[in-house]
């Protein structure tokens, strides 16, 4: 693939979105899943339809974002088919292949230590235990942006991998269309118009 400049990103190629999640029927509804429904979401409004990525692990779809015009933004959107603890291969396999840099990469990603549906953003930082952002850590540096989305801690005496890889209760599937509807614009608001005024719009 060609790299062009995106003059009115500022930028050299496009920005790499990844839902983190695992693959299979299984796994669908899992709160670890998230990512992988804001994706899919984001594929639908660009009008793309996820396939294999070559030799990558990994299911793409390349489009653009935003407004149409010079405002709108290349994209690739991205969820690893390699387990949520290694993704960080895949990920970093589409990252060379289309020149993004680290800077230019969002990850989608459940987080235990927010509630249910609020939404962080962020550039860098650790990985609070989570093992998909610990794999992708590992494979390119820390300095990419999260979209951080909150499912709560586990109650009770729940071990954490049972809580995160049972499906969204009932009550939290009444509001979970809505929810990964704002987490998919605010990824959309993070790569058209910067880190700062999505957090503004967005951090709740």
């Amino acid at each position: 693939m060609d790299v062009t400049t995106d003059a009115a990103a500022g930028a050299v190629g496009p920005w790499l979105i990844v839902g983190l999640g695992n693959p299979g029927p299984e796994y669908a509804m899992n709160r670890h899943n998230v990512g992988f429904m804001v994706a899919d979401l984001l594929a639908e409004r660009i009008g793309g339809r996820f396939k294999r990525a070559g030799k990558a692990q990994a299911q793409v779809v390349e489009g653009r974002i935003g407004p149409a015009g010079p405002g709108s933004r290349r994209v690739v959107l991205a969820k690893p088919m390699s387990y949520m603890n290694l993704s960080g291969g895949p990920v970093n396999a589409l990252r060379e292949f289309y020149k993004v840099p680290v800077a230019q990469v969002v990850a989608v990603h459940d987080e235990l230590d927010i509630d249910f549906g609020t939404l962080r953003l962020k550039l860098g930082g650790g990985d609070n235990g989570h093992n998909g952002l610990k794999s992708l850590t590992k494979a390119f540096g820390r300095e990419y942006h999260r979209v951080r989305f909150g499912i709560g801690r586990p109650p009770g005496r729940m071990q954490v991998a049972d809580f995160v890889l049972k499906d969204f209760s009932s009550a939290e599937r009444k509001e979970l269309d809505y929810l990964v509807d704002r987490a998919a614009d605010a990824v959309e608001c993070l790569v058209i118009e910067g880190l700062e005024r999505a957090q503004g719009s967005y951090n709740s």
